[in-house]
């Protein structure tokens, strides 16, 4: 019951009836539901093209490689990227499904969003493909910095999507570790 009031009230503040604000919000329903799928693409095709630059030097170049004692066994990096990359597509999809919202946070949201799942995409092919772990470190500290932005700016425009970057930030900060690890450790090489 108080959940028609709600809707009458809105309806006439927006002086509209109220079948079209349920129909309004179909749509929107609707539009939200198609981009969930490509929000969720995205990340994970970013993740596919890392994982093929990555697995020509994988059984070769980064075996032969010294490594931290602390470095985990390779078969944890696909499960955790993918977990990752999942909870990083559903995190944009909650900021796109704001924009009508707050256009401008969600907008910005998402651009940094963008900037860092390109970074996230320079990764593979700097360490992996060309074999350049200091080029790398580059990368995965400007991706750092990017995400950390990106975090923030989520979190202006839905808490529950920043809450998604965390666990992907603390990965991140890990792999910057450990990529520095790695070149200190190989920079004769």
């Amino acid at each position: 019951m108080s959940r028609e009031i709600a809707r009458r009230v809105e309806a006439s503040a927006q002086g509209k009836k109220v079948d079209t604000m349920r129909n309004e919000r179909k749509v929107l329903t609707r539009k939200n539901l198609y981009a969930l799928p490509l929000a969720l693409g995205l990340p994970l095709t970013v993740g596919l093209a890392g994982a093929i630059a990555t697995s020509r030097s994988l059984a070769t170049w980064y075996r032969d490689l010294k490594k931290p004692a602390w470095n985990p066994p390779n078969s944890i990096f696909g499960p955790v990227w993918t977990t990752l990359y999942l909870m990083m597509g559903l995190a944009s999809w909650l900021v796109w499904t704001r924009r009508d919202q707050d256009e401008a946070a969600a907008g910005s949201a998402l651009t940094w969003y963008g900037l860092q799942l390109g970074l996230n995409a320079f990764w593979s092919p700097l360490f992996f493909g060309l074999r350049r772990p200091d080029l790398a470190l580059f990368d995965i500290a400007a991706l750092w910095s990017v995400l950390l932005a990106t975090l923030f700016k989520f979190a202006q425009v839905r808490r529950t999507a920043a809450a998604l970057l965390v666990p992907y930030f603390l990965w991140v900060s890990f792999a910057a570790t450990l990529n520095a690890a790695i070149w200190w450790l190989n920079r004769g090489k």
